[in-house]
């Protein structure tokens, strides 16, 4: 059921706006767990919109806040004040053990995956949540932002509980099932066999727990982030309702492919290329065969945000889908984490393009080139003169691409 529905391509949703939207929700619960991204979702309005519940809430109510960090470091004090503010008590923060503190809720078989993917895969997926879900919550908020995504189409919804709050199983291996089946099929779609997954384990599974989502979508702009929707349910409708409204306003398609894109990555979102790569997943579709794509990366200190999966990337690199889909094949350790196997496939070009990350201080060029990619100089590329789009000599750039999807207009037809 959907309880507040509010957006538009022009809308502009402000903080009295949000607070009032807010009152919808049930203020008998006595115990509630927020569940909002981390700061690498910092544009997500998350922050502002849980600091709001924490203050509706905590007067009457013990409120949790558990940053579903999925694979993610967990979030450093100076992390949670810059995403949360200074008003909610640190110790109101718990953290999310994605390898250790999880439950086994149920398998989702076989056979529905062989479906979804159309044959490309057929393994069980155990659905694994954390066990914090399972502490007695009256209501648990669910709080993120709808916008193009490279494992499951959209993101959000069902996908921050099965992932952002998930165990190893569910993440690893519906990671894998959206390499398999293709990024490319889809990014910035509603419906794909990933979301079906994660749909599927929350309701069949999950469907006791009082669940609430409280989804977001933003836009930027000159002035800044503007938040151009707000969906609050529990329901379907809710997500494909703000979905419809990220796909307006979150979906760059272009005429022709680029043939050279310089992406830019804010030092206080990315610092592995796990996350940094999002670069190459958000502008893969509009790349030009032999296009160049080149990356500023300032804060980049590792590759993966776990020591595991961090490994793992150093160890094989970035060498395309048959090479990897080769090593998983040979490998055990790489089996036991598809996830990372499907990054690997996420963070190719596949050949088709050049890819020069350009690190700071932290991530030397040896590094860099070790798992594939060339590397280049920072102090080559002044971002302060450059404009979000094409700048002089056809260049295209992108200040953050975790806001978007940028493709070409026949791809979406």
């Amino acid at each position: 059921m959907t309880l507040f529905a509010r957006g538009s391509v022009n809308d502009s949703i402000a903080t009295a706006d949000k607070r009032a939207a807010l009152q919808v929700l049930d203020r008998k619960a006595r115990k509630v767990l927020i569940l909002p991204p981390d700061h690498t979702r910092l544009n997500s309005d998350a922050g502002e919109l849980t600091r709001l519940l924490y203050d509706m809430l905590a007067p009457k109510a013990q409120v949790d806040i558990m940053p579903t960090i999925g694979t993610h470091s967990p979030m450093t004090p100076a992390q949670l004040h810059m995403m949360f503010g200074d008003t909610i008590p640190l110790d109101r923060f718990v953290v999310h053990d994605w390898r250790g503190n999880i439950r086994h809720a149920g398998t989702v078989p076989g056979k529905l995956i062989e479906e979804w993917s159309e044959g490309r895969v057929d393994y069980d997926v155990r659905v694994e949540v954390s066990n914090r879900l399972f502490a007695g919550y009256d209501l648990i908020l669910s709080v993120g932002q709808l916008v193009p995504h490279e494992v499951v189409g959209i993101a959000n919804y069902t996908k921050n509980i099965m992932t952002g709050a998930g165990g190893p199983d569910s993440i690893n291996k519906s990671h894998f099932l959206g390499a398999a089946y293709g990024m490319e099929r889809m990014m910035g779609r509603i419906d794909t066999p990933v979301r079906k997954l994660f749909n599927y384990g929350i309701q069949t599974f999950l469907r006791d727990l009082p669940i609430l989502y409280v989804l977001t979508v933003m836009q930027k702009t000159e002035a800044g982030m503007v938040m151009r929707g707000l969906y609050i349910g529990d329901d379907d409708a809710t997500f494909t309702t703000g979905a419809k409204l990220s796909q307006k306003v979150n979906l760059d398609l272009l005429d022709a492919p680029l043939k050279k894109v310089i992406v830019y990555l804010d030092p206080h979102e990315f610092k592995s290329t796990w996350l940094g790569n999002k670069a190459i997943y958000r502008t893969r579709m509009a790349m030009a065969d032999g296009g160049e794509l080149i990356v500023l990366a300032p804060g980049l200190k590792e590759f993966g945000e776990d020591p595991e999966i961090d490994r793992l990337i150093r160890k094989y690199g970035y060498r395309g889908t048959p090479a990897t889909l080769a090593v998983v094949k040979a490998n055990e350790e790489l089996r036991d984490n598809l996830g990372a196997a499907a990054h690997l496939i996420h963070g190719s070009s596949e050949g088709r393009f050049r890819i020069t990350y350009c690190p700071g201080p932290q991530m030397s060029a040896d590094a860099i080139q070790s798992v594939g990619f060339e590397a280049g100089n920072l102090a080559d590329y002044p971002v302060k003169k450059r404009k979000d789009g094409f700048n002089d000599g056809g260049v295209f750039y992108i200040s953050n691409p975790a806001l978007g999807l940028w493709a070409l207009k026949g791809q979406f037809q």
